[in-house]
């Protein structure tokens, strides 16, 4: 049964607990993806998680607010390319997998992340 389309993203995927479980494994996905891990080798873990649960929750019409820098700021001078980029697009939806996150609601998600590609990459 789906539940009533007034119903956040935040909500239909389990709200915080599992934002901040998906978030959590995406993060030890990107530390060991070789396409993307040397971006993040000097980063700081905690706060990048915290940061990054903020957004997601945010963004899927939770409760939380996010507290980092806007995106092109944050990444301003990185020279992120697309394909790195999609590697932690990637990272992530196999993280929203193995929460056994359902189709449409994985679709939505990916597509707030993918929105951000142009504040992201290139700068």
């Amino acid at each position: 049964m789906r539940p009533p389309s007034d119903t956040s993203l935040y909500q239909r995927v389990g709200g915080r607990a599992t934002i901040a479980a998906i978030v959590d494994d995406a993060v030890r996905n990107i530390a060991t993806d070789p396409r993307i891990s040397q971006r993040f080798r000097h980063a700081d873990a905690p706060g990048l998680k915290e940061r990054l649960e903020e957004l997601l929750c945010e963004r899927s019409g939770g409760p939380c607010v996010y507290r980092g820098r806007n995106m092109a700021e944050a990444h301003d001078g990185m020279r992120i390319r697309d394909d790195e980029f999609d590697a932690l697009i990637d990272d992530i939806a196999r993280s929203l997998d193995k929460f056994k996150v359902p189709a449409a609601e994985r679709a939505e998600a990916l597509k707030v992340l993918r929105q951000m590609r142009s504040a992201i990459v290139g700068h």
